[in-house]
């Protein structure tokens, strides 16, 4: 959180002052939290489902990664953190029983995913994570994968959350955003200190099977269909539950200190700024390491107080989560962070550094409000997507 100091010379003016506002029309201070509608109901959400799902998934296998802020900045190093409050934690959902291994390799996390959307005409995506929420329905990534921060508040279009995405594959379904929840700063002022986002999604949808039907069966259908000439064919959905039934919740914590390991996951893709391209982006990938007990500050992005990890990740893995206490058996644990900014700070054109904002008590209080609104299904009985 920032603080902002007055000078002793002034405390008479700001009390006059103070006593003027009183006396007149009180006006409340702007929330700390901000909140807009995704596909506010089941008609716009049907329409999100049928753009990415249309021609076997086209638009999403077309996808290109989003990095709004391409370059590598040098970031300069400030001091160290000072938390709003007590620390906290809420605990992850959906474990599973761990085999027992002696292999070393970690287990990916089955939360971590895609999310996709459309920005100025162009299919992108970045990487996110389901997390805890009283409905089972929530989605952690990075604000500027959520908010557009080239049009101060506004949602991205066609946002849409795909757990386990693989080359068009969408093993646990597609989750449509409902309604997106990030700090007010981030969506007014584009303050990346406070970039993250909290999205609450619909039933996941998934597909079952390809019908042949009449003209009129065709004309009244809601869902993805098409025809070829005088045959008409629809394809039938699925309501497959909500996403932390499917593929559990990551959990939450806040105000923690500096200088614990963490796992960064994510879905690199972009090159280094010198071109060479170590990721794919077909599947995950992860650093870990202790979080840097100094801050890193980017004048460029309003950054004051990110948090520091080293790791060669490059962008792609933005969004994606940082999380404490990583279990590689029940591959849960708790999200205090997520990837916003990559740095390169020995000057050799390589990423080096991923940052994250401090998770603070202001950031539980959105979080706690994203994970408590409800969202529903979309899918009707008959495998129609209800309009």
């Amino acid at each position: 959180m920032k603080h902002s100091l007055l000078p002793l010379g002034g405390v008479a003016a700001a009390t006059a002052l103070l006593a003027t506002t009183l006396a007149g029309t009180a006006q409340a201070a702007a929330p700390d939290w901000a909140t807009d509608p995704m596909a506010r109901n089941n008609a716009s959400a049907v329409s999100v489902i049928n753009f990415w799902a249309a021609s076997n998934f086209a638009a999403l296998k077309k996808a290109t990664v989003y990095n709004p802020d391409p370059g590598a900045p040098r970031m300069k190093v400030g001091g160290g953190f000072s938390p709003d409050g007590r620390p906290g934690s809420v605990g992850p959902t959906g474990s599973q029983k761990g085999t027992p291994s002696t292999a070393k390799n970690v287990n990916l996390p089955r939360t971590i995913g895609k999310v996709f959307f459309v920005v100025n005409g162009q299919y992108r995506w970045c990487s996110a994570t389901s997390i805890q929420g009283r409905y089972r329905n929530l989605v952690a990534t990075a604000g500027h994968c959520v908010y557009d921060p080239g049009s101060n508040s506004d949602t991205l279009d066609k946002w849409v959350f795909v757990p386990g995405y693989y080359q068009g594959k969408t093993p646990w379904g597609i989750y449509v955003g409902k309604s997106a929840w990030t700090h007010y700063d981030f969506a007014n002022y584009e303050d990346y200190d406070k970039d993250y986002a909290f999205v609450t999604v619909y039933n996941g949808v998934a597909f079952n099977g390809v019908r042949q039907v009449t003209k009129r069966e065709y004309s009244r259908f809601s869902g993805p269909k098409w025809s070829r000439g005088s045959r008409y064919h629809i394809l039938l959905s699925k309501d497959v539950g909500r996403l932390g039934d499917n593929v559990g919740g990551q959990g939450f914590t806040w105000n923690q200190r500096t200088g614990k390991t963490v796992y960064a996951f994510g879905y690199p893709t972009a090159p280094h700024p010198d071109g060479n391209r170590p990721y794919s982006g077909v599947t995950p990938k992860y650093v870990y390491g202790k979080t840097s007990g100094k801050e890193y500050v980017s004048p460029a992005h309003k950054v004051e107080e990110h948090v520091g990890l080293k790791g060669a990740l490059t962008p792609g893995a933005d969004g994606g989560p940082w999380i404490s206490q990583y279990s590689s058996s029940t591959r849960l644990g708790l999200v205090n962070g997520v990837t916003s900014l990559f740095g390169d700070q020995d000057g050799n054109d390589r990423y080096d550094l991923v940052t994250s904002p401090y998770f603070d008590g202001e950031t539980a209080d959105i979080y706690r409000k994203a994970a408590n609104v409800w969202s529903g299904r979309i899918v009707g009985p008959n495998g129609e997507l209800y309009r």
